[in-house]
């Protein structure tokens, strides 16, 4: 059997989109070939439990090889394999419509791994050659090799394999010969496959661990298996705060760890924390825009099929599901703040410095997760005392109200560079508050526009004359009658005790 033919849409109109549409870099071709054979391998797997496959079905691995001599990278696994009909099918399903019908046709695509055409053709962005050697699993099939040098043609012959599934061999072009070092494919599979389902075997090494425990049931992991895969994530980092496991199934599937840091006060530093994956595929770990903006300061993982795999950040943003997604998720985390707060205040308040600036940045950020925050964000006094919102303008009614009915906060940045402001306005009765992070100049404003009948104000500013101290609270409860007649009273019990009224 030889069969020759021409691809319909010219490579220079397929790449084009490849590149501009689809990929952000040349290293994702690793990722695409990798998922097909991971696909590949389990659907042998299922079809094995399902008695459709009577075949031995052990050991499953997907093998890469280099070979500098030949300068090719070599896929191999041993799934389903593929019939010459099916090679025809999902091979050159790309080349049946032109360039703009063919971003149409895709344009919603989903679930790209697997499904040979989209994936393969990363290939091309390195490979001058690419050739498919192929033996489906189905009784009587026949090995097929399928050729192709990134023009319009391309060549389906017979060949002799004996062991069922797939090689892809790229032959790689002169100028991304640096593909053919091993350290450089070692750190796109380290980075993108490293909890992938099925072991991955480079220079004689698997290279990841087939269980992503996010998958998982809370009920069936331990803390140590949370505090291990974030030792993964994140090897130099200190123990989390505590986490929040997802795993919702509709409206959306999603699954996922996201971790609570010891926040620091540089908040650029906690960014880039969060690995996006679909079907334990690394996508991303840039997720602003995708996500609110506060949550990137969190650190785990988030996986869901419904991420679109193969598309623009443009795309992303746009996408619903990607929105629901992020609600989703701002309302979990909301939901597990609140909880936490409710069953233990004492550790809320004692995770308050490390978590704070999180909260804080919600709260500037985003309406929705406000209006669940404002229950369990706290102020904090120079005395190290925690309030909630509603306790703390309770706490200042008396003494810090103004002639307008307005509740003043004051504050300070440095205690002790303001320490004299400090102590005047404390022998006035006032409380202050402590706003020393980052992002407080911020979190004032967001006060002063959500809380009602609130001024925030620097200790050492000027204040309002009319704020009601000790001194002057009988003055403000009481009428000048009543205050007159309460000076007779006392001047007659001195009186009649013969109590002399010391004066200065």
């Amino acid at each position: 059997m030889k069969e020759q033919g021409n691809i319909s849409v010219s490579t220079k109109n397929i790449f084009p989109i490849i590149k501009r549409f689809l990929y952000s870099d040349q290293d994702i071709f690793v990722r695409e070939l990798v998922s097909n054979g991971i696909d590949a391998s389990q659907k042998i797997k299922t079809l094995s439990i399902s008695g459709e496959c009577a075949q031995e079905v052990k050991d499953l691995k997907v093998k890469i090889e280099i070979n500098k001599k030949l300068k090719t990278i070599k896929f191999s696994d041993q799934g389903i394999g593929m019939t010459a009909e099916e090679v025809k099918k999902y091979i050159n399903q790309i080349a049946l419509s032109g360039a703009t019908e063919f971003l149409e046709k895709h344009k919603d695509t989903k679930d790209i791994i697997g499904k040979f055409g989209l994936g393969f053709y990363s290939a091309f962005m390195v490979a001058s050659k690419v050739e498919i050697q192929t033996l489906s699993y189905k009784e009587d099939a026949e090995a097929v090799l399928w050729s192709c040098e990134g023009k319009t043609e391309f060549e389906i012959t017979k060949t002799v394999r004996k062991e069922r599934g797939t090689d892809v061999i790229l032959y790689i072009s002169d100028e991304y010969k640096d593909y053919l070092e091993k350290h450089k494919i070692q750190s796109i599979l380290e980075k993108h496959c490293k909890f992938l389902p099925i072991p991955i075997e480079f220079d004689g090494k698997v290279i990841n661990s087939t269980e992503a425990i996010w998958a998982k049931a809370p009920k069936d992991l331990t803390e140590k298996d949370y505090i291990d895969l974030y030792k993964v994530l994140h090897p130099t980092a200190p123990d989390p705060l505590f986490w929040v496991h997802l795993n919702v199934d509709y409206p959306f599937e999603l699954t996922g760890i996201l971790y609570f840091p010891k926040v620091s006060n540089d908040i650029q530093l906690q960014r880039e924390k969060i690995q996006l994956y679909s079907r334990q595929v690394f996508i991303t770990d840039d997720v602003k825009d995708i996500l609110p903006e506060f949550l990137t300061l969190l650190h785990g993982v988030i996986d869901s099929p419904d991420i679109p795999l193969n598309v623009s950040r443009s795309y992303l943003q746009a996408d619903n599901n990607i929105k629901k997604l992020s609600n989703y998720i701002t309302k979990k985390v909301a939901d597990k703040l609140k909880d936490l707060f409710n069953k233990d205040r004492k550790s809320f308040e004692e995770k308050w410095e490390s978590m704070g600036i999180f909260i804080k940045y919600g709260i500037i950020s985003d309406d929705k997760f406000h209006e669940k925050a404002k229950d369990f964000a706290l102020l904090k006094n120079i005395h190290g005392k925690h309030f909630t919102f509603d306790e703390y303008l309770k706490e200042i009614e008396t003494n810090q109200t103004d002639s307008k009915k307005q509740r003043v906060l004051l504050y300070t940045q440095d205690k002790e560079a303001q320490n004299i402001y400090i102590e005047a306005a404390e022998k006035q009765g006032y409380d202050i508050l402590e706003f020393d992070t980052v992002i407080d100049n911020h979190f004032i404003g967001t006060l002063e526009q959500k809380l009602e009948k609130v001024s925030v104000k620097r200790v050492d500013s000027e204040l309002p004359k009319n704020l009601v101290s000790k001194e002057e609270k009988i003055e403000t409860i009481l009428s000048k009658k009543q205050q007159n007649n309460l000076k007779e009273l006392f001047s007659k019990v001195l009186a009649e005790e013969k109590i002399e009224i010391q004066t200065e």
